[in-house]
């Protein structure tokens, strides 16, 4: 293929973890996502034992393998800020937000606890898109979105916030991979409508460090979401 392949691992010990990391290397993946699906279900794990094992999974990795290495983060940290921090600082060659926990359901009727995959949907953008928009220009380096990019607005949306990857899986299991060929040609046509001439103009361009009220991503957002709830009802009602 012409594009680069981007191996994604989740691994179950620190020994399994290295030994798959070099394994994908040595198939000639380019780069890899360490996907790290950890759930603390011990109520005596501390926060901060969760942490170390994240850093801990990098320092182990980077120090088997060449190739560049991104981590796949949870949004369920006390600082997600911090966390991303530590692990660029560790040698993370990019951050992809956000991870999505699998959560089962349960089966009334036959008393089971059952996996059932829902697909992402185009709200969940918003999390991602508010801490790539708040980390980028702080962290020095790349983000990735995933979680709702359904759309090349949502891609427009991702770049504008700081990323340089815009993820869709659940976009092109839904519609099949033909909706790439899609939204890279509405893609195109936005940006020839207003005059971009690469993505490189818009990156970052509508992140915390480059908008007129950086409060727009913080605490200070809140009463504003609350009155645009209050007009957008008003409206509907007119």
């Amino acid at each position: 293929v012409k594009v680069p392949v981007i191996g994604s691992l989740n691994g179950a010990t620190q020994g399994g973890w290295v030994e798959y990391a070099r394994l994908i290397e040595q198939a000639g993946a380019d780069a890899l996502e360490l996907n790290v699906y950890f759930i603390p279900a011990n109520p005596y794990v501390k926060g901060e034992e969760v942490e170390r094992r994240y850093v801990e999974i990098l320092r182990d990795v980077k120090r088997s393998v060449s190739i560049p290495v991104a981590m796949k983060l949870s949004p369920y940290f006390s600082s997600v800020g911090d966390v991303a921090r530590r692990l660029v600082d560790e040698g993370a060659d990019a951050l992809v937000l956000f991870n999505r926990f699998y959560q089962p359901d349960i089966d009334i009727d036959n008393l089971e606890v059952t996996p059932r995959l829902a697909l992402s949907q185009p709200h969940e953008l918003r999390l991602p898109l508010c801490w790539v928009a708040i980390l980028y220009g702080e962290l020095l380096t790349d983000f990735a979105v995933t979680s709702g990019v359904h759309s090349h607005e949502d891609v427009l949306k991702s770049l504008m916030a700081g990323a340089k990857v815009a993820m869709m899986a659940s976009e092109l299991l839904q519609n099949g991979v033909g909706r790439v060929t899609r939204i890279l040609e509405e893609l195109e046509q936005w940006m020839t409508e207003r005059e971009y001439v690469s993505v490189k103009q818009m990156i970052g361009s509508m992140s915390r460090t480059n908008v007129a009220d950086p409060a727009a991503f913080e605490r200070a957002n809140y009463m504003k979401m609350l009155a645009s709830y209050r007009k957008t009802e008003a409206r509907g009602r007119q």
